[in-house]
């Protein structure tokens, strides 16, 4: 999967937006929250940063499944987050699982207030 795809199917989502809250980093917003990193803009290994489980513990499936295509998101790695290689070995359907999660993990912790409809 490539970045753009990664980031048109993160758009897709309900009420997702795209924003640059640092320099040269781009994320998908939902609400007032992140629910997607997307690294490497112009590089040659993409990423993608997902929250992949209410814990590390939970979090770590991901890195025994993918030793070589997932590690622990830096700063927020030990709430569950991880990164994951797009151009890896992980597939396209497992990859877009993570995000589904990911997205549905953060619009359940929003306020009622900011959620999506539809």
């Amino acid at each position: 999967m490539t970045r753009d795809q990664m980031l048109a199917y993160c758009l897709a989502k309900p009420g997702a937006r795209l924003d640059q809250p640092w320099e040269g980093d781009e994320v998908v917003k939902v609400g007032s929250r992140i629910f997607a990193f997307l690294g490497c803009a112009g590089g040659d290994d993409p990423t993608v940063g997902v929250k992949c489980g209410p814990s590390r513990e939970a979090a770590d499936e991901w890195l025994h499944r993918h030793p070589d295509d997932a590690r622990p998101s830096p700063y927020i790695g030990r709430a569950g987050w991880n990164t994951l290689r797009l151009a890896g070995g992980i597939d396209d359907e497992e990859l877009t699982e993570a995000v589904d999660a990911s997205y549905d993990a953060v619009v359940a912790k929003l306020p009622r207030r900011e959620r999506p409809t539809g």
